[in-house]
């Protein structure tokens, strides 16, 4: 970093100035020309008489070269006095570089400064792995200046773009949906209370009640948003606020539900794989072509079938009991190593209320989880229609039937039959990306330990 004898840097307010080009709009093409960019500076170089500066704004770098007796005198000394995350304009002169970003350069004719850092951050922002996750969340907008996680954030931004433009042309609508609740809509306890005016309610576990309910009008719906889980685990797969993709269909079951699916995430492969982000991006160490075939379906392994496997490996497992990752694990199968697929027909008892019976056999429900790896990615079910069955089933759950007369209430006016999922948004982002926790897939994380920034 350069000091100069004299501070000549001071903070200026943004006045007539405005950004005339982005650093991704700057090619060979504008030689000689003058242009305005802003940003923040990410890395500062001294060679001699020559300084070199990386800008960096929402698209990426642009180089600033500042060669004595090249640019203004004042400009020069300036630069001598800039340092790192300084917010900075430039007014200057495209030239052309090859081996710089986008084959350009700018030389300085004026600046801005907008605001100069106080003191350095607690760590290196070039750096893919600077510090300790919780260092960097402390720090958490610092730490969202590293193009590693930017890049992370444009894909998870991008995804969420494909799956709207995929259920929109199935021909589903967007939906918003109460979070404040007035009991489970999952049923369990893990439910984080709230004060409402004179009365206790809760932050919404799912939009499972309303999603099923809306399908009475609008058939398919869809709705991508916050879910709250009070589970107090310390993992790199599970957040207390999180996002998620809810699904709802009428008039099928959930088969349809993964064929659905399945078409969703191979159609989100086929996008990512075309994603400039990706391509300008080595440090992700991404590549979808090799997440699952596009043209195979993925794998269905019945619940059953599975507790048999581990059986045969000596495992100690009773019908019945959940499939935890370190099991999966202990599983010498390729089809569950890097690939997505179905985990199908689990036990009822382990299923939500809402969940429906196989009809040949009540001790199983029509039910799924969408897995990669040993990472489950979506839960999804045939939903109860009939009143009498979900009244019964909720009895056999120990619910308080009161608490969902509202609910309930729907069920005597013409439910149709219909099916569902939800998809964890982090977790598909961790799959798809290869990112180790999952707070790293979340702009601000909340979990048992953070509740800030």
């Amino acid at each position: 970093m350069n000091n100069s004898s004299s501070n000549i840097l001071r903070e200026e307010e943004l006045g007539n100035w405005r950004k005339s080009h982005y650093s991704s709009e700057i090619n060979p093409s504008l030689e000689g020309k003058s242009v305005i960019i802003m940003g923040w500076i990410s890395s500062i170089r001294d060679h001699g008489n020559i300084q070199f500066i990386m800008l960096r704004d929402k698209d990426g770098d642009t180089q600033i070269i500042a060669k004595k007796g090249q640019c203004p005198d004042l400009v020069y000394e300036q630069v001598l006095q800039l340092k790192e995350h300084t917010s900075l304009g430039v007014n200057g002169k495209v030239i052309s570089q090859r081996k710089a970003p986008n084959g350009i350069e700018i030389i300085p004719l004026e600046l801005k400064v907008f605001s100069i850092p106080i003191q350095a951050p607690p760590f290196m922002v070039q750096n893919r792995n600077p510090a300790g996750i919780d260092t960097r969340l402390d720090f958490r907008a610092i730490d969202l200046r590293r193009k590693y996680l930017q890049d992370i954030f444009i894909i998870r931004n991008n995804i969420l773009k494909y799956i709207r433009n995929f259920l929109s042309n199935e021909k589903f609508i967007e939906v918003n949906t109460p979070k404040i609740i007035a009991t489970a809509s999952e049923g369990g306890t893990a439910l984080f209370p709230i004060f409402y005016y004179e009365r206790e309610a809760f932050l919404a576990q799912s939009p499972q009640i309303y999603k099923e309910q809306l399908t009475m009008a609008f058939e398919k719906v869809f709705e991508i948003g916050p879910i709250f889980r009070a589970e107090p685990s310390r993992t790199n797969r599970h957040l207390s606020e999180a996002t998620s993709i809810d699904i709802e269909s009428a008039f099928v079951d959930y088969n349809d539900i993964m064929v659905l699916l399945e078409k969703m995430i191979q159609f989100i492969i086929k996008s990512l794989s075309e994603d400039d982000n990706i391509k300008n991006s080595p440090e992700l160490d991404i590549d979808p072509k090799k997440i699952n075939d596009n043209n195979k379906s993925f794998p269905r392994l019945k619940y059953s079938e599975l507790i048999e496997r581990f059986r045969n490996i000596g495992e100690k497992v009773r019908w019945g009991d959940d499939i935890s990752p370190q099991l999966i694990k202990k599983l010498d199968d390729d089809r569950l190593n890097n690939n997505f697929y179905f985990i199908t027909d689990w036990p009822t008892a382990a299923k939500p209320f809402y969940v429906k019976e196989n009809q040949d056999d009540s001790k199983i429900c029509e039910s799924f989880d969408l897995m990669y790896g040993s990472l489950e990615i979506s839960s999804g079910s045939t939903r109860i229609s009939n009143k009498e069955i979900l009244i019964d089933r909720m009895k056999k759950k120990g619910l308080n039937l009161k608490s969902f007369d509202y609910h309930l209430r729907i069920f005597s006016y013409g439910v149709p039959p219909h099916a569902g999922c939800g998809i964890g948004l982090e977790r598909l982002l961790m799959t798809l990306t290869k990112i180790d926790n999952i707070r790293d897939a979340i702009l601000y994380p909340r979990d048992i330990d953070r509740l800030a920034p």
